[in-house]
């Protein structure tokens, strides 16, 4: 059975992070190379891939999809029950990557690339979240 308050509480927390990333987003680099204003940003991004993979897990367990080995195995899962396409499940991937960076420092944050993100690929979490919602209404139809 669908734990669907528990996934509206993880896209209301999303759609939180969204907004507040909206209101300190910088209009132009030089302003987003203060150390206040990357980290902020930082951490918002973070959080709000962290709260997409929170509502994959719930899917995946909900649905009984398996036991997922890693994160990856998540997107994985929930694309071949055909909850979301092809496009998302690279983007869920891509996400998870960068959320790695940011909390892990695999890598050294690149912030041209945080600040191209920022600017360019925030709808990305408005169409997960889109995808999600569709699903959650058609189990309440059948």
């Amino acid at each position: 059975m669908l734990d669907k308050e528990r996934i509206l509480i993880k896209i209301d927390e999303l759609r939180g992070y969204l907004q507040e990333l909206e209101q300190i987003m910088p209009s132009n680099f030089d302003e987003y190379q203060s150390i206040e204003k990357k980290r902020s940003c930082e951490r918002l991004l973070q959080l709000s891939i962290e709260s997409v993979i929170d509502v994959c897990k719930i899917l995946v367990s909900n649905l009984r999809l398996g036991i997922p080995s890693e994160e990856i195995d998540l997107f994985e899962s929930l694309f071949r029950k055909g909850i979301i396409t092809d496009k998302i499940l690279r983007m869920l991937k891509e996400m998870r990557g960068l959320r790695n960076i940011l909390v892990h420092e695999y890598a050294e944050v690149d912030d041209k690339l945080i600040f191209k993100i920022l600017h360019t690929r925030l709808n990305d979490f408005d169409n997960f979240i889109k995808i999600i919602l569709n699903f959650i209404k058609k189990q309440e139809n059948k």
